[in-house]
């Protein structure tokens, strides 16, 4: 455990008689960029958003940078970032006021600086004078990614990074989310719904579906255990719950 960056430890959670999250534990390895992936409703956006401190967890343990998140999850916040292209901004402000605000609110003495270098190199500099409710789906993606970047996270959650981005912008920012992860140290945990966007960033994998962890391990020993060519057909085996002979203690891979 020297080494996990998260713990998670017998965690669940209930919105009025529905559990939404059922009693899963898991570690992300410092440096590590581990996919939590699921079908709709399967608890990603549930678990996120715990580990974030945002939704407490109706019974279970989380460690989060060595700091139980039940209890002194402020000495820790500062420390990561979060990226959701779902999550708005305040639209009257423009992209260059919302992203100093931001870095304002994570205490940093080099805002300006800061925004000068991720607006490079994300390419932000046609619309950063733009107020952000004029922005178009692919816009607030890159605009939600430079507000995760600011105070350089130790880690960083990344929900849907690449969505509603074109191609070739999406494989852009998976090589640089490469690049800065080798750079900085950042360790990632990503939930997306894009299986070759896995395969390329992710050296682990936890599949979650109604609420459980449903098979775990690095996605090549995923696709030796079910016998799939990509994790695209390994994602639907397990959503559609057809499994290999295996028992779920055997699809739990940890190589």
């Amino acid at each position: 455990m020297l080494d996990a960056i998260v713990v998670a430890e017998h965690v669940s959670k209930r919105f009025d008689g529905t559990i939404a999250v059922d009693n899963i534990s898991f570690t992300v390895e410092r440096g590590s960029t581990t996919a939590l992936l699921g079908g709709n409703g399967a608890g990603k956006t549930t678990t996120l958003a715990m580990l974030l401190g945002l939704v407490l967890p109706s019974q279970g343990r989380i460690v989060v940078l060595g700091q139980d998140m039940l209890q002194r999850r402020y000495s820790v916040l500062s420390r990561m970032n979060f990226s959701s292209p779902y999550v708005d901004l305040p639209h009257r402000l423009t992209v260059r006021e919302n992203l100093i605000v931001y870095g304002h609110l994570y205490g940093l003495g080099n805002v300006h600086d800061r925004l000068r270098r991720l607006a490079d190199e994300l390419d932000l500099g046609a619309f950063i004078h733009r107020p952000y409710g004029q922005l178009s789906s692919g816009q607030k993606t890159r605009v939600a990614l430079a507000k995760a970047l600011l105070n350089e996270p130790e880690l960083l959650l990344l929900d849907e990074p690449t969505a509603s981005l074109d191609p070739d912008t999406a494989d852009y920012v998976r090589g640089y989310l490469e690049r800065y992860k080798a750079h900085v140290g950042t360790t990632i945990l990503l939930a997306s719904h894009n299986m070759s966007e896995v395969e390329r960033l992710c050296n682990h994998v936890i599949m979650l579906r109604a609420g459980k962890i449903v098979a775990e391990g690095a996605p090549a020993a995923l696709l030796t255990r079910y016998g799939r060519q990509n994790m695209e057909e390994v994602f639907i085996d397990i959503a559609r719950e057809r499994h290999i002979n295996l028992d779920v203690a055997e699809r739990k891979i940890v190589p």
